[in-house]
């Protein structure tokens, strides 16, 4: 069975909050959505906005090899000819070859909404699509709220979607506007409408977080086109989500796609999209997210080094992601196992020093410590319990100093005392706050004598409150994210005093740093 994938990233997607995408930004995931092949590319609508007007005569100058862009609109005005509707003159002024018109199939919307007759409406859908067909472009009908219309009165959803048909639409595409409807309902709507026209599609709402599983029921009841977006971003809970519907239809489901060659890029299409989006990708999004193939239970683990299939669905490097086997208080020597060699260490010493450090690694995170974001510090514990940690430098001590001017300045000052072998290194240095005075401090003692340091940035720096019930006493997390170059380095500190566990998570980035990065070291 072939399904054609229709992608509204960029206009229905655009409409979640926290969303303002660019003309430049729209460019971007249009030519990395062509390079995917997707089949249908929905740009906009041109004539809502400038924004979107620009966009499509920016988009004349892409090869959009098989990828069809579509512009998007509604029906004509209810009180309005199509010859002297703007906004159709507008979509055909874009020149994109589909165009996607929706027109309400839902009569409380007809009367309370558009304020207009069901008669009119009727029209209304006939004279767009036919006056859009007319003009030489594919015609894809969206039936917006379809499925409620269908509940409410389904003779009428039913004539809106038969006056589409007779005007030569190509595609008449469900919606589930509202996101509020149940498989069943889904199954019932779309083999209804089948009897009408033989290509139907389907655009799902998650706000009752059905919208990819009313998609796959949607297909296996006979549409053939699917919207959706990647990361499903949307409207309020958001869209169908391309990044699950494109595995389960061809992992699970044995449909074609023409993506399908591409599969092994959708993990680096879901993050790039949520870069450019200005959004943290979600980590625990199926198929995609960074924590889809992470394994945290000894039990898992132990499992998971004789048949990864026992607590994998597929294996992750069909949709571009990889496995990871955490470390942390729910885990074995299984789990060290898994890392060994990331870890450094041999199957010989893992047997030797696992359950020790198994049992420090439960220890230091019972006091809040959290090893799954701090995998530099997590390799410095690992070198420390089995003997193999030679420090580069030591903190023999370290003061701050906190001054507060009657003129609401802030100064921070940090004196450190450094001992790198049989050298004790003195200084101090100040910054615009204390765990960046102290940073600068101790670079200041040690680029003399480590001069690469200067290549490691402090990147990002977050605080956690662990109980918060204890107000000023109680107990923070620290975590660091350094880089050199492209290397992410990220480490961890834990105490009830914010300044200590900035200064541990600080250290293991220097010290992991170093030991990585420079050949003498001392213990």
């Amino acid at each position: 069975m072939k399904v054609y994938l229709y992608d509204t990233t960029l206009r229905d997607g655009a409409q979640a909050e926290g969303i303002n995408y660019t003309v430049s930004d729209k460019l971007k995931i249009t030519k990395k959505l062509i390079a995917f092949g997707i089949d249908y590319l929905e740009g906009g609508w041109p004539g809502a906005n400038p924004k979107d007007l620009e966009f499509f005569q920016e988009a004349k100058k892409l090869d959009f090899n098989k990828t069809k862009l579509a512009a998007f609109g509604s029906t004509r005005h209810p009180r309005l000819s199509v010859k002297d509707d703007s906004n159709l003159h507008n979509l055909l002024k874009s020149e994109a070859p589909v165009i996607t018109v929706f027109g309400k199939a839902w009569d409380l919307h007809v009367e309370m909404a558009l304020e207009t007759s069901l008669e009119n409406n009727l029209l209304m859908v006939y004279e767009t699509v036919a006056f859009l067909k007319d003009a030489g472009r594919e015609m894809v009908f969206d039936a917006e709220h379809f499925f409620d219309g269908f509940k409410n009165n389904p003779d009428y959803a039913l004539k809106v979607i038969e006056q589409a048909a007779r005007a030569g639409a190509d595609f008449i595409v469900l919606c589930d506007t509202n996101g509020g409807s149940l498989p069943k309902e889904i199954r019932a709507g779309v083999e209804a409408a089948l009897k009408i026209h033989s290509r139907i599609g389907i655009h799902a709402h998650n706000d009752s977080e059905l919208a990819v599983a009313n998609s796959l029921e949607a297909v296996k009841a006979g549409a053939i086109m699917i919207q959706g977006t990647i990361n499903g971003y949307g409207e309020r809970c958001g869209n169908a989500n391309l990044c699950s519907l494109i595995p389960n239809l061809c992992l699970k489901m044995g449909v074609e796609l023409n993506c399908q060659d591409n599969l092994k890029n959708l993990t680096r299409l879901s993050r790039y999209v949520a870069e450019i989006a200005n959004l943290h990708p979600n980590p625990y999004q199926p198929y995609t997210g960074q924590s889809a193939f992470t394994h945290k239970g000894g039990v898992h683990a132990s499992a998971l080094l004789k048949d990864k299939g026992t607590y994998e669905h597929i294996p992750p490097e069909l949709v571009g992601n990889h496995r990871k086997v955490s470390i942390s208080d729910q885990a074995g020597v299984s789990n060290l196992l898994f890392n060994s060699e990331n870890l450094g260490l041999s199957e010989e010493e893992v047997k030797t020093y696992g359950k020790e450090l198994v049992a420090a690694i439960k220890a230091m995170e019972h006091q809040g410590y959290q090893f799954e974001g701090a995998e530099a510090s997590l390799e410095l514990l690992v070198r420390k319990v089995s003997g193999k940690l030679l420090e580069p430098f030591k903190i023999d001590n370290s003061k701050l100093i906190i001054e507060i001017k009657e003129d609401g300045r802030v100064l921070s000052e940090a004196v450190v005392k450094v001992r790198v072998g049989d050298t004790t290194i003195h200084t101090a240095s100040d910054g615009n706050g204390p765990v960046n005075a102290l940073d600068n401090a101790l670079r200041k003692a040690l680029l003399e004598i480590y001069p690469n340091l200067s290549e490691l940035k402090l990147t990002d720096y977050k605080v956690r409150v662990l109980n918060e019930k204890a107000g000023t006493e109680a107990v923070v997390r620290v975590l660091i994210e350094s880089s050199a170059g492209e290397k992410s380095i990220n480490t961890v500190g834990v105490s009830t005093n914010i300044i200590e566990a900035s200064l541990k998570a600080l250290t293991d980035s220097l010290i992991y740093f170093l030991i990585n990065n420079s050949e003498g070291t001392v213990s």
